[in-house]
């Protein structure tokens, strides 16, 4: 059984329920020994007595058990209200830290940009047009994804990452108007941890209710979005959205793998200035990343609370090696790089540390013709205050990012 979703969450209310009933009855009858009907002599009562009423050792033990049972489901109950609001662990695997999604670490072949790949994902290197690698798509795994989203298995050539994609396409693009056209993309990346189905529905961000009529009526560019598997390794570890020699090509699947993957399979724009990158907590701070690290793939990124110190990640193995730590600090990138890229930064966050001063920096780092806005928030570091960010951050990406062309 699925670990989000409907099904399991009412098991874990009727285990609940039934915890509950299950000690009521046994309260209710603590009274009720053998030896209870008329005629019982002296000798008996006195034996009823000393023995609590008829409770012997067993029933006690039982109704002891009883009550840790009600606390467990007690627990499990809220904590399976708690993932379903937040879409933190997708599968057990994930909830156990048993799930590992790297097959290979292969060293990723020089990266010539977006349209570069084209060549590198073609698998004949010398024909003269690359052949496309078709996906086979699904419904989602997750109840919790509305039914128009799809879901691909995707295994990364380049990066040796497997993992889930879930793709959206807006509403012009089956229009026949549109039939010709191309259309921008964004990656959306979540949390850590992190579920890829967290931007979808009404538990999670609600990215597809809230920007379709925005689409159709104009106010937002009809934008396909995609939401790779974040979490890639097991044992509780970030990525931190980095390839780590011998251990994780996660940049490589989130720049390279997935943006193949749409390319072949959807009517999207090939250029860095139909792409952006937008994310939440660990999902912003790599958004940032990504895009200032590849202004040749990325030409806008949103970021909702998210932070440039890779260390802000306790399981980051970014922050746990020194030299990485300093050299993906997305402020570091943006303050070191020989020529200001040319990108666009939305960046949001509540005071102390829930990333308002670290947007703040970055700001105030950018150089022509890198721009950014910072915009402030309160309510905490939660999904309810990100998913109110979606409209006003896809407008402004909106005029960023040109129309389907």
């Amino acid at each position: 059984m699925a670990l989000t979703g409907t099904p399991f969450f009412i098991l874990t209310i009727v285990l609940f329920v039934g915890s509950i009933a299950l000690a009521m009855v046994q309260w209710l009858t603590r009274g009720n020994g053998a030896g209870t009907s008329a005629g019982v002599g002296t000798r008996a009562a006195g034996r009823r007595k000393r023995s609590g009423g008829g409770a012997g050792p067993v029933r006690t033990v039982g109704f002891f058990a009883t009550i840790l049972f009600s606390q467990a489901t007690a627990i499990a109950l809220v904590f399976v209200m708690v993932n379903n609001d937040n879409q933190l662990y997708g599968t057990w695997g994930d909830l156990l830290g048993t799930s590992n999604h790297v097959r290979s670490v292969p060293v990723p072949p020089k990266d010539d940009g977006l349209a570069g790949d084209k060549v590198a994902a073609a698998a004949s290197p010398g024909a003269s047009a690359p052949a496309k690698v078709p996906a086979k798509f699904k419904e989602p795994d997750s109840d919790a994804v509305p039914r128009d989203v799809k879901q691909t298995d995707l295994n990364g050539k380049l990066s040796g990452v497997e993992g889930e994609v879930l793709v959206w396409t807006p509403p012009q693009y089956d229009d026949p108007a549109y039939k010709d056209k191309t259309f921008p993309v964004v990656e959306l990346l979540v949390g850590y941890p992190g579920s890829s189905s967290a931007w979808y529905g009404k538990s999670g961000m609600d990215v597809t209710n809230q920007l379709a009529p925005l689409m159709k009526s104009g106010q937002v560019t009809p934008f396909i979005l995609v939401s790779p598997r974040f979490n890639l390794l097991p044992n509780n570890q970030d990525s931190g959205c980095a390839d780590i020699p011998g251990k994780v090509n996660a940049e490589t699947w989130l720049t390279r793998d997935v943006p193949q993957m749409v390319l072949d399979n959807f009517r999207a724009q090939d250029t860095a200035s139909g792409w952006a990158v937008a994310g939440y907590s660990a999902g912003g701070h790599c958004a940032t990343r990504l895009v200032i690290g590849h202004p040749d793939r990325y030409r806008a990124a949103i970021s909702m609370s998210g932070y440039n110190n890779p260390q802000n990640e306790s399981d980051s193995l970014v922050g746990k090696d020194p030299q990485l730590n300093v050299a993906d600090n997305p402020l570091n990138m943006l303050t070191r790089a020989t020529t200001p890229p040319n990108i666009a930064l939305w960046l949001s966050g509540g005071q102390g540390p829930d990333g308002l001063p670290d947007a703040q920096a970055l700001k105030a780092a950018a150089k022509a013709p890198t721009t950014a806005v910072v915009t402030e928030t309160t309510g905490g570091h939660a999904t309810k205050v990100w998913a109110q960010q979606v409209a006003p951050a896809f407008k402004w990406l909106s005029g960023i990012i040109p129309a389907p062309k």
